[in-house]
């Protein structure tokens, strides 16, 4: 591979310089259009747009598009969480040792890697594998609705590698927490606090006694957390709060341990605490867990061979944040994550991309693309 930095982060910056949000349609479609592009310049792959709904534009992207069987299906979401006004604001930079900008790391420059390895990617190798390439736009709210597409195609896959940026020490994801998240929307009788508060039903005393329960299912031993993060309601001090509004989190390793957590909050709707107070409870998003299962590791241990014979560190992290890894995982199928370059400060404005990690990454995905073909 003939790698130059400088080709890679010219490339780089029009992916960094827009502003592609998730729901922000335009920028989306930019996204999109700029990969479909590439793929297209490339002889051999054939390019799908996807209707994912509010979410705007997913493409699915297939060497073998015929191909009954996926031997390696790779994933990469086109959305950052940033509004609209802050690639005008930070626009990308770089100095010697790392570039910045919003999504550099997540996950702007994964998608780019893959597609450097497909452009160096031996064509023999390239024959022997069904590869299926899924760019969505909403990971960073749950792909809610992309969710459905993406687990449709890797019910066929034999391998899930996602190209989430690598930990900034290097280290690639074998496991991921699931997560969940929930409004919870009380109404009350309002009444007048000093006149006739008798006559009023609490909402905000109803939240309060929920957000004891919540807390009480918590076990940091399996790790099951859950954390009643905004909360709001009320009209004054002097009046029986009619409606209150909660947000909760929840994140977990165990999926049937989460499933008992639900169950138990929708049975609490039938039971409130304060008489005449009705309840809401509507999901908001969902990802389960993604654990290593044996298949698993014998993916891992290709992937240490491959970073092993190239000479690059690596280690296996098992972290608390969700990604499109989540749901693949459930389905049985073995899934890694972290293929991307070296990034960190995902979320902030301190996000940065480690630019000595670019090419070493691209490598080490090419080997273990390699390995499989065997």
């Amino acid at each position: 591979m003939n790698f130059s930095l400088n080709e890679y982060l010219e490339e780089l910056r029009p992916l960094i310089d827009v502003d592609c949000g998730t729901y922000t349609l335009e920028g989306i479609e930019y996204i999109a259009a700029q990969f479909e592009a590439k793929f297209s310049q490339m002889p051999g792959w054939t390019v799908k747009r996807v209707d994912c709904g509010k979410a705007g534009v997913g493409l699915e992207i297939r060497n073998k598009p015929e191909a009954d069987v996926i031997d390696v299906m790779l994933i990469g979401h086109m959305d950052t969480v940033f509004p609209v006004g802050t690639a005008a604001a930070r626009p990308m930079t770089t100095d010697a040792d790392k570039a910045y900008g919003p999504g550099v790391s997540d996950m702007k420059s994964g998608l780019l890697n893959i597609v450097y390895t497909m452009r160096n990617l031996d064509q023999a190798v390239l024959d022997k594998l069904s590869i299926c390439i899924c760019m969505n736009p909403d990971e960073e709210t749950g792909s809610l609705d992309s969710v459905d597409w993406i687990q449709s195609v890797a019910k066929d896959a034999r391998n899930v590698l996602v190209a989430e940026a690598a930990r900034a020490d290097g280290g690639l994801v074998k496991a991921r927490k699931g997560l969940a998240g929930y409004k919870l929307c009380f109404k009350g009788i309002a009444a007048h606090a000093g006149n006739d508060p008798e006559n009023g039903r609490s909402a905000i005393t109803e939240m309060a006694n929920w957000i004891l329960a919540i807390n009480a299912m918590t076990n940091f031993e399996s790790g099951t957390t859950l954390n009643v993060g905004v909360v709001s309601g009320g009209a004054g001090a002097n009046i029986v709060p009619e409606y209150a509004q909660a947000v909760v989190d929840v994140r977990f390793w165990n999926n049937d341990e989460y499933d008992e957590v639900d169950a138990k909050l929708k049975a609490m709707l039938e039971t409130p605490f304060v008489d005449g107070v009705t309840i809401e409870l509507e999901r908001e998003a969902y990802k389960p867990s993604m654990v290593a299962n044996e298949q698993t590791q014998a993916l891992m241990s290709l992937v240490e061979e491959s970073a092993a014979e190239l000479d690059i560190a690596i280690n296996w992290k098992e972290v608390g944040g969700g990604s499109d890894a989540n749901n693949t995982a459930i389905l049985g199928v073995p899934t890694l994550d972290g293929f991307g370059p070296i990034g960190a400060g995902f979320h902030s404005d301190q996000e940065y991309l480690q630019l000595d990690s670019i090419e070493p990454r691209i490598r080490m995905l090419i080997r273990v693309l390699e390995k499989i073909a065997q």
